[in-house]
C-alpha cells in the first residue's frame, strides 16, 4: 500500500492509531532571501509553466525554497526528492522530498532520521495530508526514536505545516505563502532550525 492510496487525513488517523490536533507552533526565524532569487521567481510567475502538474510545483516553487534555506545547513543534511522511503507493506512509496542527516560516509548514502517530509498537490491539501503524514510515520518508525519529524505540504503557492511528536500529529493553525516570502522563508527556516536541534538530540541518544 502506497502513501497515495491515503486520501484523508481521518483515514491515517485511525489506521495508526494517531490523535489530530491544530496549535501554532511554527515561529518564523528571519532568514537573508538572495535578491536572485526573488527575480527568478518573479520571471517564473510571470512567464514560466509552474503550476500546471505536480511536478511544475515541486520544481519551479517548492525545491527552489528549500533549496535557498538548506544552502546554510547543508553539513549536517540532504534533501532527497522522490526516494524510496518503505517501513512496510502499509508505509511505503516515493515522498516528494525528504531532509535527511548527511551521512558520514557520504551523500551517496540515504541515511536516517528522516526529519522533513514534503508532499505537494495541486489544491488538495486534505489528499497531500493525508500521504504527507503516513510518510512522517514511516520515517518516525524507521528512525527508532522519539525527535519529533515535521511535515510540510504546498500546491506551490500556499504552504501549510506539521509536526509528528510521539503519537500526536499537530497541524499548524497559520497558513504561509509564496506572496509573502519573508514569512514564508521565516516558517522554513524554523523548521529546519528545529530539525538541527533534533539531530544533535539524536546524536546523543544514539
Amino acid at each position: 500500500m502506497s502513501y497515495s492510496e491515503f486520501k484523508t487525513i481521518g483515514a491515517v488517523v485511525q489506521e495508526f492509531q494517531v490523535r489530530y490536533t491544530e496549535a501554532g507552533f511554527v515561529e518564523p526565524s528571519p532568514f537573508p532571501i538572495p535578491a536572485h532569487f526573488r527575480d527568478d521567481l518573479q520571471l517564473m510567475l510571470q512567464e514560466g509553466v509552474v503550476d500546471n502538474s505536480e511536478f511544475a510545483i515541486c520544481e519551479n516553487l517548492i525545491y527552489p525554497v528549500l533549496k535557498e534555506v538548506w544552502k546554510h545547513y547543508r553539513q549536517n543534511f540532504l534533501i532527497w526528492s522522490h526516494q524510496a522511503l518503505t517501513f512496510d507493506n502499509k508505509l511505503s512509496g516515493f515522498p516528494e522530498y525528504i531532509l535527511a542527516t548527511r551521512s558520514p560516509l557520504g551523500k551517496v548514502v540515504f541515511d536516517k532520521p528522516y526529519l522533513l517530509l514534503v508532499e505537494a498537490k495541486q489544491d488538495n491539501f486534505e489528499a497531500a495530508w493525508a500521504q504527507c503524514l503516513a510518510e512522517m510515520i514511516a520515517a518516525q518508525r524507521l528512525n527508532q526514536s522519539s525527535i519529533t519529524v515535521f511535515g510540510i505540504t504546498s500546491n506551490g503557492i500556499s504552504w501549510q505545516f506539521g509536526k509528528l511528536e510521539a503519537e500526536v500529529f499537530t497541524r499548524n493553525i497559520p497558513f504561509y505563502s509564496l506572496q509573502e516570502l519573508e514569512l514564508l522563508f521565516g516558517a522554513v527556516n524554523y523548521l529546519f532550525q528545529q530539525c538541527e536541534q533534533q539531530l544533535k538530540q539524536y546524536a546523543i541518544a544514539t
